[in-house]
């Protein structure tokens, strides 16, 4: 009887400090009401919409901002048969129908493919005519949607899960955005979650921001929710300088000698085989010399703005075609070949440059 006694009394004596530690651990961990991340909430919707799989990545091919099409997928570009593994197989497509100004672009894509949604669902489309009636379900170029693309989170996320009588449920790590899509929308009324602050967040300018409340991240991502081009369009000629600078075209361009002229339009007219001879040279100092041979012309050359809207301003007495203020389209360097694309209204201006 006695042993008995003894025994109960451990029992007790390890249960009281079981519970005592337990609770203590539970107001350390606990978040109040404020700090809390709630289902249904403002902030958990803007969580929600930063990690929605981008539908628009891959517009080039499939012309609908609300999916994207699973690679590998086969398509065939202006009869280029071409099959997409990655972002770089989007880019050999652009460069397809790049190649040429007067024709007409035609894009094929080879049945079944497999499509993936804005929540990370599946959905296997065996024809063009399934492939329409979902595309068609998506909002139209550059109209809103939920995704937010201004904003990215770094991964892993660290949070705990309670019940409504502040036990732990579970404590988990969050690795991606499928997953943090699937955890908030997993999230109900009977749950509250504690993420483990500091969290970073990437800006569209791919500037880094540390939160530690998530009072402050909800205040972050309303503050960048609408601070980008989220390039929900279809023309895939618009968005090729969106991390472009004018350092980094004064280096292109100054970095480079004897820079011709490859395509040259000006009121629907293509005037570039009147500069076959022409070389121009650009000077960090806003100056441009050119030569022909025989002639040469002076002129000065300015750049404002940041990537997509960046202005180049030409001025070359004498050589009035080259004048104005043109867009900066695109940079690249491309098999030892360098190439700077401007744009005024349905102009084109290129130039090349064996460096």
């Amino acid at each position: 009887m006695k042993n008995i006694l003894k025994f109960t009394a451990l029992l007790m004596t390890i249960t009281l400090v079981l519970f005592s530690c337990r609770s203590e651990d539970e107001d350390v961990l606990r978040p109040s009401e404020q700090d809390a991340l709630k289902a249904n909430t403002n902030v958990a919707n803007l969580i929600q919409n930063t990690s929605m799989k981008d539908g628009s990545f891959d517009n080039i091919i499939d012309r609908a901002n609300c999916f994207t099409i699973k690679t590998p997928f086969t398509v065939s570009v202006n009869g280029v048969e071409l099959t997409v593994n990655n972002e770089e197989g989007l880019e050999t497509a652009e460069d397809i129908l790049d190649e040429f100004d007067d024709d007409q672009d035609i894009i094929e894509i080879q049945f079944p493919i497999v499509i993936i949604q804005e929540d990370f669902t599946e959905i296997t489309i065996d024809d063009l005519s399934s492939f329409d009636d979902l595309a068609s379900t998506c909002p139209d170029e550059n109209e809103e949607d939920d995704d937010i693309e201004c904003i990215d989170f770094q991964y892993p996320i660290t949070a705990t899960l309670f019940n409504n009588n502040n036990d732990v449920i579970n404590d988990i790590s969050i690795n991606n955005d499928e997953e943090l899509y699937e955890f908030i929308d997993d999230l109900d009324d009977d749950l509250t979650v504690s993420i483990d602050f500091p969290i970073t967040l990437i800006l569209s300018d791919q500037s880094e921001v540390t939160v530690n409340s998530i009072q402050q991240l909800e205040a972050v991502i309303e503050d960048a929710e609408d601070d980008c081009d989220e390039d929900d369009d279809y023309d895939y000629n618009d968005d090729d300088c969106d991390t472009c600078t004018t350092e980094q075209l004064t280096d292109f361009l100054t970095n480079c000698s004897d820079w011709k002229v490859d395509t040259l339009e000006r009121n629907n007219q293509y005037l570039e085989d009147l500069y076959t001879e022409y070389t121009f040279n650009f000077s960090a100092n806003g100056t441009i010399a050119v030569e022909n041979g025989t002639d040469s012309f002076s002129g000065t050359w300015e750049s404002t703005g940041t990537g997509n809207d960046i202005t180049v301003t030409i001025n070359i007495e004498g050589l009035d075609d080259f004048n104005g203020s043109w867009t900066l389209h695109e940079i690249y360097e491309k098999n030892s070949e360098f190439e700077v694309e401007l744009d005024m209204g349905e102009d084109e201006l290129e130039f090349e440059s064996n460096c």
